[in-house]
Formats: C-alpha cells, sequence, structure tokens
C-alpha cells in the first residue's frame, strides 16, 4: 500500500494549493476513495489446513498395484480383461518399513494410493470383489489401508488417501468418467459405487491429511456425483489435492510430474487445474491476485519418469532407475523451494516392501537436505521492507531462505537481495512470490552483510524468517 500512497499525496498537496474549497474536498474524496479501495483489495488467506500443510513442505506418494505382480498388465490397453486377485500376495508386506523410509527425507505426510486405476482396492471394500478379500495375502483377511493409517500414527506422519474416481479397468471406466461398457445407466451405478467406497475410506479409518483426486473430480453435471458434500460432510479438514470446485481446502497441480514447479509460483490462484497428470502444462504460476488460496503441490516419482509407468510402480531390473541425489536436491529448490510442498513418489516391490536401494537413495536424499541447510550463518525475521544480516566477521554464503508469514497472506510480489563484499553492495538476485518458503542458491561468495529489499508489496511485509546459508557439498 505504502508505495501508491506516497505519490498519490504528493498529487493532492499540488492540487490543494492551487484550487478552491469545494474542489479540494472532490479531490479529497476522489482520492482517498482510490486509497481506501486499494487498502481494502481482498488479500487472500489460507486456511488452518492449509498453513499446516505448507509448514509440512514434504510428503510421499505410495503406489501399489496389480502390475507389481503382472507387469504386461495394462490397466487402459487391457480394459475388461484384469488379472485376478489371486496373484496379489505381498509375503513380507511391512508398512512401518514403508513409513521408517518416508521419515529418511523428513516428510511429515504419507498419501496411499488406495486404489488405482486397474480399480483393485488395498482395502476390503463392500463395493465389489475386486480388491484384497478375494486374494491369497493374510487369507483375505488383510487391509492395507489400515496397517497404513496405523503406521503413520506410531511414526508421527499424518496419512492421505488417493483413490482413482475416473478411472477403473475392472469396471470399465476411463477418464473423464466415461463407461465403456455400454449398459443403460451404467455410469449412475458407477457413480454408486464411488460413493461407497470413498464414504468407506472417509469414515473408517479416521482423520485424513490430505485426499488426492488424480485428474480432479468430475462434477454432477458432466456425469459425475456431489464429491464436495461427501468431502465436506466426512473430511471437511482435509487439504484436497485438486478437489472439488468450492472446496475451502483445495490445493493444485503445478503441471508436471517432474518435481518442478514454475517461476514465480503463487498461493493464490483464480481456480483449482484438472488435468490429469499425464500432459505437461506449462504457465500454471497461479496469480497474486487470484480469487482462491490453492497452492501447488509437485510431484514425482523417485525413481525415473522413463521407468514402469512412469516411474510410478515397480519393476524388477530397475534399481538403477532411481534418481541421483544431486537431481533430487534440484527438484527439492524448484518445489519447496519456490513455495510448493514436494511430494515424491515410493514404490513397492513384489515383497510388500519398498526395496532397498530406493531406501539406500531416500536416506542419502534427506543426509543431503539435512546437511545443505544445517550451516545457518544468520536470521532475521519481524514485519517491515528493509531486513539485514550483519556478520561479525565475513562468511562464504550460497544460499539464502525466504519465508513469509503466510497466514497473513502473500504480500511481496518484488524483491532482491544484495551482498555487502569489499565496502560496495552488490546484486544477488532479484525475483517475485515468495509465500511460505523461497530458496536461492548462488554461487559461493564472501559477504560481511546481506540485505533483504521488499520493492513490492500490498501491505506490510511479514517475514517469518530471512535466513543466510553456507553449505560445500556444492559450487552452483
Amino acid at each position: 500500500m505504502e508505495i501508491f500512497f506516497i505519490p498519490l499525496f504528493s498529487i493532492f498537496l499540488l492540487l490543494i494549493s492551487k484550487m478552491k474549497k469545494v474542489k479540494i474536498i472532490l479531490i479529497f474524496i476522489l482520492i482517498y476513495s482510490c486509497c481506501f479501495a486499494q487498502l481494502n483489495q481482498e488479500l487472500k488467506h489460507p486456511t488452518k489446513a492449509q498453513i499446516e500443510w505448507a509448514n509440512a513442505e514434504v510428503g510421499v506418494l505410495i503406489h501399489f498395484d496389480l502390475q507389481v505382480f503382472k507387469p504386461e498388465y495394462n490397466w487402459r490397453r487391457d480394459m475388461g480383461s484384469h488379472p485376478d486377485p489371486s496373484v496379489f500376495n505381498p509375503a513380507e508386506l511391512n508398512t512401518d518399513q514403508w513409513i521408517e523410509a518416508a521419515k529418511t527425507i523428513g516428510a511429515k505426510y504419507a498419501v496411499l494410493v488406495a486404489k488405482h486405476c486397474s480399480g483393485f482396492s488395498l482395502w476390503p471394500t463392500n463395493a465389489h470383489e475386486y480388491s484384497v478379500k478375494n486374494s491369497p495375502w493374510k487369507d483375505g483377511q488383510g487391509d492395507i489401508v489400515k496397517d497404513f493409517i496405523a503406521s503413520c500414527k506410531k511414526y508421527g506422519i499424518k496419512p492421505g488417501i488417493y483413490a482413482s474416481t475416473t478411472a477403473n479397468g475392472y469396471l470399465q471406466v476411463d477418464n473423464p468418467g466415461k463407461v465403456l461398457s455400454g449398459i443403460p445407466d451404467e455410469q449412475e451405478r458407477y457413480n454408486k459405487i464411488v460413493e461407497m467406497q470413498l464414504t468407506e475410506l472417509w469414515t473408517n479409518y479416521g482423520e485424513l491429511f490430505e485426499i488426492w483426486f488424480d485428474g480432479g473430480v468430475l462434477p454432477p453435471e458432466k456425469g459425475g456425483f456431489d464429491v464436495l458434500s461427501l468431502l465436506r460432510e466426512y473430511q471437511p479438514n482435509a487439504i484436497a489435492f485438486q478437489g472439488p470446485f468450492g472446496y475451502k481446502n483445495n490445493i493444485r497441480w503445478v503441471g508436471n510430474e517432474k518435481g518442478v514447479a514454475p517461476y514465480p509460483c503463487w498461493a493464490t490462484a483464480d481456480s483449482t487445474t484438472s488435468a490429469s497428470g499425464i500432459v505437461e502444462i506449462r504457465g500454471l504460476n497461479g496469480n497474486p491476485d487470484g480469487d482462491f488460496w490453492c497452492p501447488g503441490e509437485a510431484d514425482f516419482p523417485l525413481r525415473w519418469n522413463s521407468a514402469f509407468h512412469g516411474g510410478w510402480f515397480w519393476k524388477e531390473g530397475e534399481d538403477d532407475k532411481i534418481f541421483s541425489v544431486d537431481q533430487l536436491m534440484e527438484k527439492y529448490e524448484m518445489s519447496v523451494g519456490r513455495n510448493t510442498n514436494m511430494l515424491i513418489g515410493i514404490v513397492i516391490d513384489d515383497h510388500g516392501l519398498v526395496p532397498d536401494a530406493d531406501v539406500n537413495r531416500l536416506k542419502e536424499f534427506g543426509q543431503s537436505i539435512n546437511q545443505r541447510f544445517s550451516n545457518n550463518l544468520g536470521e532475521k525475521k519481524g514485519k517491515g521492507n528493509e531486513f539485514l544480516i550483519n556478520f561479525k566477521t565475513p562468511q562464504k554464503v550460497n544460499y539464502i531462505i525466504i519465508s513469509e508469514d503466510i497466514k497473513h497472506g502473500e504480500r511481496i510480489r518484488k524483491y532482491k537481495l544484495e551482498g555487502l563484499k569489499n565496502n560496495a553492495w552488490v546484486k544477488i538476485n532479484e525475483g517475485e512470490s515468495v509465500g511460505h518458503k523461497r530458496i536461492v542458491g548462488f554461487p559461493i561468495d564472501t559477504y560481511s552483510k546481506i540485505k533483504l529489499v521488499i520493492t513490492e508489496c500490498v501491505e506490510t511485509p511479514m517475514i517469518k524468517a530471512f535466513q543466510c546459508y553456507f553449505s560445500d557439498e556444492l559450487s552452483h
């Protein structure tokens, strides 16, 4: 607001020196109205759940389905011809091991794919017979969703669930909800099955932290059913990835499955995305003046996107197709460091475990995050347009983190970073879109002071953290 008020006030002083009383009053009213309108431009704020989600920063997405046991199966290509549940028998399945692996990267939440597009359900659903209840695993008495939730609670991880609503190979339904069987009223019957399954998942396992709707939600006017009312009734506090329009805790897709958020990436947006996640969409930057607080989540698999089923599912002989630590760190900086959460996909093998190669890489990745951001050289916080970190002696610096206190909204529009080197200020970086966290990496250099200057803002900036780091793990 300050950047608008000063020039307006100068114009006002010039005008009143040359005009009569009536005209002065009219001009004053006009200027006041403009300022008041600017002051009252509604700045969007996150819900309590969205703040908690942003603070979590890192989560995992766990995939496990029948193609792990029958890799030749492709639900879309083989529609109507599906593997028998008898192939599903992960004798060593251990959900504790899954969550322990997630903990090594500092994950604060985990989303289980309880039903992917094959239609096979990892819990004993009453909606149909295609589930673990008709598999040899635990003699049909097992419930992976129940075990997963229990492991999350045991290790202090917030649980989430993804059950595909618009695709089901077993029931011959393909995105965006088109029933392929050709049977009259089949769509309505399918909707009832989806509603029953979501009700089971949302009522039988306690409160969920995040609910995933990959590809969005089919609204009633396009053949779907009222998911919004169901969500509000059973899980009103859950975060909803690509959730139904009108839900207060929605988050959005960033446009790719590479773990790379666009830049700038604002937490506010004009609406939510509803793409399938298969085709990359560019330009999903959000809008700082958007009508919705709907931040981005950057999802990607630990295994290469060229691996089996896009890297989301395990296949024997692909343990070498895992992103390197350096590649993962780059994704971290381009997701968490760009005001989004990072959601990393973890595979489960045919024994029911996260493979050793994946466990080791996750551990290495977590160690790299901790090492890179452990040497905090200085920190400031508070409100205002300028912040200065003054080192007692010149320090090597190659990372700066800026975080807004987002409960007050995204107030920063543009900023610049400067460092004092040899008694002269030099530009380190300039940018926009800070939000929950902005990570700025740059070549190692030595400075005696680091300065953050907010050059454009809406209302007074509220800085939760302005931090300087040095890591000798790498040089940019």
